[in-house]
């Protein structure tokens, strides 16, 4: 799941043309704990899963590989 997660995170960043620090910033975490969850070596918790689902507009359900569908 971290692989699909990683994956995701920074397809919908670069898709908004966010920066890794506009993201930590937004979901009031570290760079560097937001260069993690792209880097696969952890995990985000729900709470910054969510936050970051609602940013980039997608649902929980595709930010962990459950869908393909964005929404």
């Amino acid at each position: 799941m971290k692989e699909i997660i990683s994956k995701r995170l920074r397809e919908c960043r670069k898709a908004k043309g966010l920066t890794q620090m506009q993201v930590a910033t937004y979901c009031d975490i570290t760079e560097k704990a937001y260069q993690n969850y792209e880097l696969m070596t952890r995990e985000p918790r729900i709470g910054v899963l969510v936050r970051i689902a609602d940013l980039f507009d997608v649902s929980l359900d595709y930010l962990t590989g459950r869908t393909d569908q964005r929404a």
